[in-house]
Order: C-alpha cells, then structure tokens, then sequence
C-alpha cells in the first residue's frame, strides 16, 4: 500500500508549471488533485512518475486537461494510458521501457 497521494508544484523549461505527484490516484483524491489542475494557469507538465495506481476518477481529471497538459509517466502507467486513449489526446512521455 503507498502513502497518501501528493502534490508537488514546480517550474519546468519554457515557463511551463511543472505538478509532481507520488501515491494512488483514486475517487478518493480527487478533491486533491483536480483543483491543482485546475487552478494552474497555462501550460502544465503532470509528473506521473511516483504514482503506483491511476483509476479511472483519475483518469477522468488528465482527460478533461488534455488539451493544455503533458504528461510523463512510467512504462507501469503505459497500459492504463494507451488503453484510454489520453496517449492520443495529449503528449505522455516516458512509456517506453528502458
């Protein structure tokens, strides 16, 4: 089981905000993670990296930002990502395996 989910604002290259987040994302987080989203100004980099699960509440956040949202993720998020069709909607970086 991981910790409680996690929100990290930042800065990324070209003035874009940067959101780290770590834990689940579930129904449960959702009042935590939609307004971070939602509240950011312009272009925002999602740094999916430390999260373990993404469920479909989740996915439904990413979906509805997708048009001003990149995501960079690891290849554990890959299937949930592509399956969903958010990797054709916006651009996720990190799937591949290495």
């Amino acid at each position: 089981m991981t910790g409680p989910l996690t929100l990290t604002p930042g800065h990324a290259p070209a003035g874009a905000t940067r959101l780290t987040v770590a834990g689940e994302i579930d129904m449960s987080d959702i009042g935590t993670l939609a307004p971070a989203i939602e509240t950011t100004q312009g272009p925002l980099i999602v740094d999916l990296t430390a999260v373990d699960h993404l469920d479909s509440a989740g996915l439904s956040v990413l979906f509805r930002h997708a048009d001003r949202v990149e995501i960079v993720a690891t290849p554990l998020l890959a299937p949930v990502l592509t399956i969903s069709g958010l990797t054709r909607l916006t651009t996720v970086h990190g799937l591949e395996e290495t």
